[in-house]
């Protein structure tokens, strides 16, 4: 029996929510963060990349479900950390130097799972660095060391590439061939 491939799921969760986080970090006075993008957080950022990362383990695939889920709890985490101090009394929202630790290991994590993908293709290549070089902007942003819409721009690339990857396979599966191209691995 042949399973359906979970991986365009998680991907557009990740890069459709990517995407909308950070057209809100290039222009935060024109496009605040509201409920559009926390709803994604949760949602399809979040609830929907997990869904992908159990279906991967299901496929026997441990890069897709470390990557799916843990992004999947990135999402929520990072709009509990978001809402919760509004939500119950006493929550102290973070701290930017707490903030710049989180966005620091996660980039950490990030670089790791890179290296995973120098077996895989050059699409998964390219969201996985991108997507360690803007966990490492957001947090030096956090501490201070660097400010600027242009990081939400970088942002943006990182979850286009992500939804680019995603459509890419749903299209290429849907014809028979490569329609697409994702590129080949780096390493053999």
């Amino acid at each position: 029996m042949k399973l359906a491939n979970p991986a365009p799921l998680g991907l557009m969760g990740f890069g459709m929510t990517t995407v909308l986080l950070n057209i809100h970090n290039a222009s935060p006075d024109k496009f605040p963060l509201g409920s559009m993008i926390l709803a994604m957080g949760i949602f399809y950022g979040g609830m929907a990349q997990i869904f992908a990362g159990i279906m991967e383990y299901k496929n026997g695939n441990t890069f897709g479900t470390t990557a799916f889920t843990s992004y999947g709890l990135f999402w929520l985490s990072l709009v509990a950390l978001l809402i919760l101090p509004d939500v119950v009394k006493g929550v102290n929202a973070p701290v930017p130097a707490s903030m710049g630790w989180y966005f620091f290991m996660w980039g950490f994590f990030t670089m790791m799972m890179f290296i995973g993908t120098l077996k895989a293709n050059t699409g998964l290549q390219v969201i996985f660095s991108t997507l360690f070089i803007l966990f490492y902007l957001l947090a030096m942003k956090e501490w201070g060391w660097i400010s600027g819409g242009w990081i939400g721009l970088e942002g943006i690339l990182c979850g286009l590439s992500a939804v680019y990857v995603a459509m890419a396979e749903v299209i290429n599966e849907s014809f028979g061939k490569t329609v697409l191209p994702l590129g080949g691995p780096l390493v053999k």
